[in-house]
């Protein structure tokens, strides 16, 4: 009986995926590739490459790598801000991919019909119940809201508020996956309960056997707790810098140094804004791949969720994913 409950309650999520269960993987840059994308859609979740800030080139080879690896659905998370976004969606549309995630702000006009256009599904990212609506008229399918707690950028706003705040107004008119913090399945089941179709976890699945991640950059993980993953600090107003989630080491004073490094180029007009923008995001870009790949923990940045003290150990996906829904069905069922 608990398990039909919670095949029920992710009913529209697994119709909106095409997946055994409604878990979403977090598209994590550097991590969120081939390997764990497939091994996640394998196990009965919902893999989502990270294009981030891929050249069209390489996302090509991604997409054809990820199929070699698995025939289940799997998604493409793309940046809204790319110079290369229109360009992208064609790629995904070449290897028929089943969905496309947008994150990071209002899609460029034109990119929610090319979408549409190769048969793909639609996912947004809506940190406000304004921004919701907003997609909802714009006919995407489905919505993610994503809280603070989150690794990498975020928002200004906890999980459970935007829940509380969103999940009844939105969930009867489209699927909506939360994210953000969610370390165990009876957080899934709760946020089900509240009217979610699904949920979307990325820290859970960084230790995952199957991530390519650096030991060294697993061991952060499974040593932090909640309090090590802090948020950026913005020195300058004038910089449009969404705070990062990650654990506190040199590389988050780095950044300070950075942006004042930007500022002083933009107060001697020698950079117009847009390339302030770039700069800092490629300096994320860089700072992500030296802990990811590199293992350079120290100076690299180890961007990491909240629920990083629930990740204890490295264990296969198919794992992750039995414990999640276990927890999910007893924390139902009582």
């Amino acid at each position: 009986m608990t398990q039909s409950k919670l095949s029920a309650l992710m009913q529209r999520g697994t119709d909106l995926l095409g997946s055994e269960t409604a878990i979403m993987c977090g598209a994590m840059s550097w991590v969120s590739e081939r390997n764990l994308v497939s091994a996640i859609s394998n196990a009965g979740g919902f893999g989502v490459i990270a294009c981030g800030a891929m050249t069209p080139e390489l996302l090509d080879t991604e997409i054809a790598e990820t199929k070699k690896l698995t025939s289940k659905p799997f998604g493409v998370n793309l940046i809204t801000m790319h110079p290369d976004l229109m360009k992208l969606i064609e790629i995904c549309g070449n290897h028929d991919v089943s969905h496309v995630v947008l994150a990071g702000g209002l899609p460029p006009k034109g990119s929610l019909e090319a979408i549409k256009e190769i048969g793909a599904k639609v996912i947004c990212f809506a940190p406000a119940m304004a921004l919701a609506k907003k997609f909802i008229r714009s006919g995407v399918d489905a919505i993610v809201i994503e809280g603070m707690e989150a690794g990498g950028h975020i928002g200004p706003v906890a999980t459970s508020v935007l829940a509380q705040e969103i999940l009844p107004q939105i969930a009867d008119q489209v699927p909506v996956f939360v994210a953000g913090g969610i370390g165990t399945g009876d957080m899934i089941g709760a946020y089900l309960e509240m009217g979610a179709s699904g949920v979307q976890l990325g820290t859970r699945f960084v230790c995952a056997h199957e991530s390519i991640a650096h030991p060294d950059f697993k061991k952060a993980f499974m040593r932090g707790n909640a309090r090590d993953a802090v948020t950026s600090v913005q020195v300058d107003p004038r910089l449009p810098v969404i705070p990062v989630r990650a654990l506190k080491n040199k590389g988050t004073e780095e950044f300070t140094r950075k942006q004042i490094e930007v500022a002083k180029l933009l107060d001697a007009g020698e950079i117009e804004m847009g390339e302030a923008q770039l700069q800092i995001e490629h300096f994320w870009a860089g700072a992500l791949r030296k802990a990811v790949i590199d293992g350079d923990v120290e100076n690299g940045s180890v961007m990491a969720g909240q629920s990083v003290g629930m990740v204890k150990a490295e264990e296969s996906v198919v794992d992750i994913i039995k414990t999640l829904t276990k927890e999910a069905e007893a924390a139902l069922a009582r």
